[in-house]
C-alpha cells in the first residue's frame, strides 16, 4: 500500500486537543500539540491510504460491507457475522474436510482492563473421552474465527479441548484494531482468560497446551515465562522469536519509529510488504486470504511496531528460561520469521522434552497456505505430539 508522508506547521485561531482519525478512503490527518511550539502552532502528519481492494467472488454487498472501517470491535462483529457461511464454504482442505459433530461455544468474558474480550471453544462430539486441553494465541494479521476454525475442529476431533481468544484490538474483541499499546498487558490477558477457561468442567484436571503462531508464538512464549507451573507444554507454529531481517526497518529507520511512538502511537505509518506473499506457498489458497475480513491488513500502528520489536528482543534473550515439552514447527522458507530463529529456541530452551520440525519449502502459513498433504502432515504431527504426552498422564 502506498504511503504519503508529510509533516507541516499551520497557524490556528484556537487551541485544539490531538487528534486521530480514521478514514480508508480520504486522507487521515493526525495532529500533535509540541511543548516546544507556542499554541498557535501543530504539526500536521497526512498520510494517504488506498481504498481497500474488491474481494474477489463476493456480492457488492458484501463488499460494501467489508470496506467499511473496521477500528472498533461493533463493526468487526458486524462485517463476522455477514461472512461467516460464505469463510465456511470456501474450497480450503481445512473448511472441506472439516470433522462433523464438533461442539462448538462462542462467548464474551470481560477482562481485568474493562474490555470484552471474544473466547470460542470445540469440543470433541459426544462419548469422546477428552485427553487435554489446547489454548490457542493467534497471530498478528489474524484471528481465530476463519482458517483456525477448521484447524481446531480437526484437532478436537482428535480428543482436545480447543480453546481460543482473539487478542484485544483484534478480530471480535474490543479495542483499536491492529493497535498493541502493551505487549506484557496482550501476554496477562493470556494468561487471565486461560486461567478461567482451565477451570471449565470438561477439562478440569486434564493435560493444557498453550498453541502459538507467529506472533502468537510470542505470545504464548511470554505467558509460559510468566506461569512456566500452568502448563503442560507448548506448541509452536513458525513463532516470532526474532523478525526476521528482510521485515524488520533498518536501525536508523527503528529509532525515527520508536520517536514517533512516544508522539503518535496509534498512527498508522510502518511501512510494510503484502504479508499473504510471503505467507502462502499456494496462489489458489493465498487468494482465500482477504475472505478473513476482520483481520488486521493495513500499515502497522507506530506503538504496535516498537512493542512487537521489544517484545522479540525480550524473548531472545529469555530463551534459556523456556523448560516445558516444547513442539516447534516451522517451513524451511518461511520469510516473515526466520526458521533458523526456531532453531536457536531449540538448541537455547532448557527443556529435556522439545521437538523441532523444519518443512522442507514451506512459507510461513504451513497450516493455511501449503498444499492439502503438508497441512494435514502438520496437523497430524501436532496431534501425534499431544497424544504422547497425554498418554504419560
Amino acid at each position: 500500500m502506498d504511503l504519503a508522508l508529510t509533516a507541516t506547521f499551520r497557524p490556528l485561531s484556537r487551541p485544539e486537543y490531538p487528534q486521530f482519525r480514521r478514514d480508508l478512503y480520504r486522507p487521515i490527518s493526525l495532529r500533535r500539540q509540541l511543548s516546544s511550539k507556542p499554541p498557535s502552532f501543530r504539526p500536521t502528519v497526512i498520510v494517504t491510504a488506498q481504498k481497500k481492494p474488491k474481494i474477489e467472488g463476493v456480492s457488492d454487498e458484501l463488499n460494501s460491507i467489508a470496506s467499511q472501517n473496521l477500528d472498533h470491535a461493533a463493526a468487526r462483529r458486524r462485517v463476522r457475522s455477514a461472512f461467516a457461511n460464505v469463510q465456511q464454504q470456501l474450497d480450503h482442505i481445512l473448511f472441506k474436510i472439516a470433522p462433523a459433530g464438533i461442539r462448538t461455544e462462542e462467548w464474551y468474558e470481560m477482562n481485568s482492563n474493562g474490555q470484552e474480550i471474544f473466547c470460542k471453544s470445540w469440543l470433541p462430539k459426544p462419548g469422546v473421552r477428552i485427553k487435554g486441553a489446547l489454548c490457542f494465541c493467534h497471530g498478528y494479521g489474524d484471528t481465530c474465527t476463519f482458517f483456525f476454525e477448521g484447524i481446531a475442529k480437526h484437532i478436537a476431533a482428535s480428543g482436545y479441548g480447543v480453546y481460543a481468544i482473539d487478542h484485544p484490538g483484534f478480530g471480535l474483541s474490543e479495542g483499536l484494531h491492529g493497535y498493541v499499546p502493551s505487549f506484557d498487558a496482550v501476554v496477562d490477558n493470556v494468561i487471565e482468560q486461560y486461567r478461567i477457561m482451565k477451570g471449565r468442567p470438561e477439562i478440569r484436571g486434564l493435560p493444557r497446551f498453550l498453541f502459538g503462531q507467529s506472533m502468537g508464538g510470542a505470545i504464548a512464549l511470554k505467558a509460559l515465562l510468566k506461569t512456566p507451573n500452568e502448563w503442560d507444554g507448548i506448541v509452536l507454529v513458525a513463532p516470532m522469536c526474532k523478525i526476521s531481517e528482510e521485515m524488520t526497518p533498518p536501525v536508523p529507520l527503528q529509532k525515527v519509529l520508536i520517536f514517533l511512538s512516544k508522539l503518535m502511537p496509534q498512527a498508522k505509518l510502518v511501512p510494510q510488504k503484502d504479508l499473504a506473499d510471503l505467507a502462502f506457498r499456494e496462489l489458489k489458497k493465498k487468494q482465500m486470504a482477504p475472505y478473513n475480513v476482520i483481520s488486521y491488513s493495513d500499515q502497522t500502528r507506530l506503538r504496535t511496531a516498537v512493542e512487537l520489536l521489544n517484545a522479540t528482543k525480550y524473548i531472545e534473550s529469555q530463551v534459556e528460561k523456556v523448560g516445558s515439552a516444547m513442539l516447534i514447527l516451522h517451513g524451511a522458507a518461511d520469510k516473515v520469521t526466520d526458521p533458523r530463529v526456531s532453531q536457536f529456541l531449540y538448541d537455547k530452551a532448557s527443556s529435556k522434552d522439545k521437538t523441532l520440525k523444519l518443512y522442507e519449502g514451506g512459507f510461513h502459513c504451513i497450516l493455511e497456505g501449503e498444499p492439502d498433504d503438508r497441512i494435514l502432515a502438520v496437523l497430524s504431527d501436532i496431534i501425534s505430539w499431544l497424544d504422547s504426552r497425554t498418554s504419560l498422564k
